[in-house]
């Protein structure tokens, strides 16, 4: 791996954000599914502050990058973060960029104290699934469904 630093975002960065939100999208076949804008990135965050991003970056150029948010633990009694989307430039990858991104996530876990770092993967994804499972040690959430409520659903579960 080359020199790698980390940056976190800041307001300006929302075109890069989303960037490497369709980049992911695509990789995950749900380009149409994005509805994100810049000015929906800037107010979630950076003016609401929801959610954080870092980028990993090689020689000023950004070839990573993880979003991600607090959430809690009951049983652990603290807060812990939350990985909603990891993803490396395809030209990019092997370089050890995304063991990098995690690394510093964790470090930022740690630091902050919080309990544990979670992630969720998609069943087919199986190049992640090995890179966590078996690079990271990470492990699988056996006995554990997500559940969402979205779009329609959503405002009809707010009538009710």
């Amino acid at each position: 791996m080359t020199n790698c630093t980390f940056r976190s975002a800041v307001p300006g960065d929302e075109g890069l954000v989303l960037t490497f939100i369709r980049a992911l999208a695509d990789y995950e076949h749900m380009s149409d599914q994005v509805v994100a804008t810049p000015e929906l990135l800037r107010e979630w965050l950076f003016e609401k502050r929801r959610a954080e991003v870092i980028f990993a970056m090689v020689e000023e150029r950004a070839v990573g990058f993880a979003l991600f948010f607090h959430n809690f633990s009951t049983f652990l009694g603290r807060a812990g973060i939350y990985l909603e989307d990891l993803f490396v430039l395809p030209e990019e990858r092997g370089r050890s960029y995304g063991r990098a991104l995690l690394k510093e996530l964790s470090r930022i876990t740690v630091e902050r104290g919080c309990g544990r770092l979670e992630w969720s993967c998609l069943d087919w994804n199986q190049p992640s699934i090995d890179f966590y499972t078996k690079g990271m040690h990470a492990v699988p959430m056996d006995g554990w469904t997500v559940y969402r409520l979205a779009g329609e659903t959503l405002f009809q579960a707010a009538q009710a």
